[in-house]
């Protein structure tokens, strides 16, 4: 399993970048092979990604969400083996650090050359730069989900 880690700093307010982060169907929008994420309901999303020419779908599920502070996730059923989490630092009003970490582990031969080429890290370090650049431009959704979900919660393997 390879871990990225990658941190950008926005000029949006922690709530806005937070709110922002919690609209998973924009994510086509700043994330380079993701065709589609439907929110299918509080805790899980489903996915579409084409990378490389290989195009996937799982879902994902969200284990611990607490506004604006962190949101950690794992794949649940598929191919697709991937857990991170994306965590928000207020630098000051104006200011907000966005911190993600993934495992990823490449599944098949073209996914698995990709990883050892460093293809994946620099995909990630690519999706949190236009992040960035999206929310600036955009100035973030104001209507994201405030919910809380903890592990342990019902639905929650943790």
């Amino acid at each position: 399993m390879s871990t990225v880690k990658e941190a950008v700093d926005v000029q949006v307010p922690l709530r806005t970048a937070y709110d922002q982060w919690t609209q998973f169907e924009e994510f086509p929008n700043f994330m380079e092979g993701v065709e589609e994420v439907r929110q299918l309901d509080d805790r899980h999303n489903h996915w579409t990604t084409s990378i490389g020419g290989v195009r996937r779908e799982f879902d994902t599920e969200i284990v611990d969400q607490l506004p604006d502070d962190r949101i950690t996730w794992r794949s649940v059923g598929g191919d697709t083996r991937q857990r991170g989490s994306v965590r928000f630092e207020r630098l000051d009003d104006t200011h907000t650090r966005v911190e993600l970490t993934m495992d990823v582990e490449p599944t098949g031969v073209a996914e698995k050359g990709a990883d050892a080429l460093g293809v994946i890290d620099r995909r990630v370090k690519g999706d949190m730069r236009r992040f960035k650049d999206y929310i600036e431009r955009e100035g973030g959704d104001t209507a994201g989900w405030r919910g809380r979900i903890r592990p342990g919660d019902p639905g929650s393997p943790l």
